[in-house]
């Protein structure tokens, strides 16, 4: 069915089933897809537009050239999808999501001075273990 190995296959329908996905609950349409890829994509419908109807979840990929490869891709992004939907704040995109807010969050004056000064020691233990020329 898909273009990929047997064992992620098997491992998307498990998973598909854990969430609680069924193939009878999702509608499949194909639209064309834009981008790389060239002329195929520009002929070929190769986009895939995925929507589960009892959650309302949807879906659209068109990552690969391949319409199989995209119908496997939406999906396993299908999946993810509900499963944080179903989780919340203890899903794992959920918690990336945060660390990248936490990183870009400003620094307080002390933290930054804090760590300021921790550079400017760790230069100076390098600059005293540069080794010295014989003509200086």
């Amino acid at each position: 069915m898909f273009p990929v190995s047997s064992e992620k296959v098997r491992a998307l329908a498990a998973r598909m089933a854990v969430v609680g996905i069924r193939e009878d609950d999702l509608d499949e349409k194909f639209v064309r897809s834009g981008g790389k890829g060239g002329q195929n994509v520009n002929k070929v419908a190769t986009c895939v537009m995925l929507s589960h109807r009892p959650s309302g979840l949807q879906v659209k990929c068109q990552e690969e050239r391949s319409q199989a490869m995209n119908r496997f891709l939406a999906r396993r992004l299908l999946c993810e999808k509900l499963d944080e939907k179903q989780r919340g704040a203890a899903s794992a995109a959920e918690q990336a999501r945060e660390r990248i807010r936490r990183q870009k969050r400003r620094r307080s004056k002390r933290a930054k001075d804090k760590m300021l000064a921790n550079k400017r020691a760790q230069g100076e233990k390098k600059t005293q273990r540069r080794s010295v020329a014989p003509g200086d």
